[in-house]
């Protein structure tokens, strides 16, 4: 068996796809992309893919480390998500191949559902209490919502009373048998960031996550000797070497992006090297169905999996949503705020080809938003 043909496809709302196909007409997809930069990993897919062409797909962490190191320049975001997606598609490959579950060829299961999140409240959280409760009545048990909107660096009185507010909505809506996390999306500065947190610990929040920003994530120690919350961060970390700083500085919730930090391979390492800091996995999944698929697929092999991410009904969702490019969707229902773990090949996923060849010819060119404060300099969005 031998890769004959790599193809991409941009899809909305905001997704990059790849398809990997064998000269025996086994096809495996995959989700590399950098949101707001789709087009510049697909480039790196068809760069990469040169090493594919003409290769056994069986041979997947072979080709792993060629395409992570053989280029002597490595590591990165956009790399490693070009890296993630062809990753993908070769663990679909081979599950299909063999006939079995990704999971199962990561060792088996370790669970048979797989609990998951929704989040809530958009880029400015509003209108909380009502979308919580939606998401209640749909049968999930934890949500997530941004802490704030456009947040000054240095926060003031008021813009951490609105925080406040916002976590006791959420406490209150929720009560005490359900969670919720709060994502700071490193839009505090270190000492706003311990403020916030230490105003919101007596509502136990699940995590907060991304209280720092990644460029200063030296700090983090300090921020995480100073309070008892669980911190959770990792969605713009690529790599083992990238999460090992974290995990010695008492993160508590690693979130990899299987779209990003090179794929199931890398992924399924960083969960075992968390579990060496009694650290516990909660993969990072905005994006589309081969993501989560690929997410789901280690979470039911994972020891240390916490909470799974997922994008069904999220604010990015303009003009697709997560279903639409998928013929069966029984692998992403969510019962009483749970996966099920199904005997389906390779990631899991059958993918309407027909509908993302369709979509792929008015291709997307998603940004992600630009912010600027009151005096004109930029915003962490």
């Amino acid at each position: 068996m031998k890769i004959e043909r790599i193809e991409t496809f941009l899809v909305p709302p905001r997704w990059l796809f790849c398809r990997v196909e064998t000269d025996d007409g086994v096809v495996g997809w995959g989700e590399p992309v950098v949101e707001g930069r789709a087009e510049v990993v697909r480039a790196a897919v068809e760069v990469l893919g040169e090493h594919l062409l003409g290769q056994d797909p069986l041979r997947i962490e072979d080709h792993w480390q060629v395409l992570t190191k053989g280029g002597f320049y490595r590591g990165g975001p956009v790399l490693s998500s070009a890296v993630a997606g062809l990753d993908q598609a070769l663990w679909d490959i081979a599950g299909k191949h063999y006939g079995a579950p990704v999971h199962a060829l990561l060792g088996g299961p370790v669970r048979d559902r797989v609990r998951a999140y929704a989040w809530v409240g958009g880029d400015d959280p509003g209108e909380l209490r009502e979308a919580i409760e939606k998401q209640v009545e749909a049968g999930f048990t934890a949500i997530k919502m941004n802490g704030s909107g456009l947040m000054d660096r240095s926060i003031g009185a008021a813009g951490l009373a609105a925080v406040v507010e916002r976590a006791e909505v959420a406490r209150a809506a929720l009560g005490t048998s359900r969670d919720f996390a709060v994502d700071l999306h490193g839009r505090a500065g270190t000492a706003s960031a311990r403020r916030i947190i230490a105003a919101i610990a007596d509502l136990h929040p699940m995590f907060v996550e991304e209280p720092l920003a990644p460029e200063y994530l030296h700090r983090l120690g300090e921020l995480t000797a100073s309070t008892e919350v669980p911190i959770a961060l990792g969605e713009r970390l690529y790599s083992r070497s990238d999460f090992l700083p974290v995990l010695n500085s008492g993160l508590a919730v690693a979130q990899p992006d299987l779209s990003h930090a090179g794929g199931i391979s890398e992924v399924r390492r960083i969960a075992s090297l968390a579990e060496t800091f009694d650290v516990q996995l909660a993969p990072h999944c905005p994006l589309g169905p081969i993501a989560l698929a690929a997410s789901l697929q280690v979470a039911f092999a994972t020891p240390n999996f916490l909470i799974q991410e997922q994008s069904a009904g999220i604010h990015y969702n303009e003009g697709a949503e997560l279903l639409d490019y998928v013929l069966d969707p029984a692998p992403f229902a969510f019962v009483q705020g749970y996966a099920h773990r199904t005997p389906l090949p390779g990631l899991g996923v059958t993918v309407d080809e027909q509908a993302v060849r369709q979509a792929d010819k008015r291709p997307h060119a998603w940004r992600n938003p630009l912010w600027r404060h009151d005096d004109g300099s930029m915003a962490e969005w």
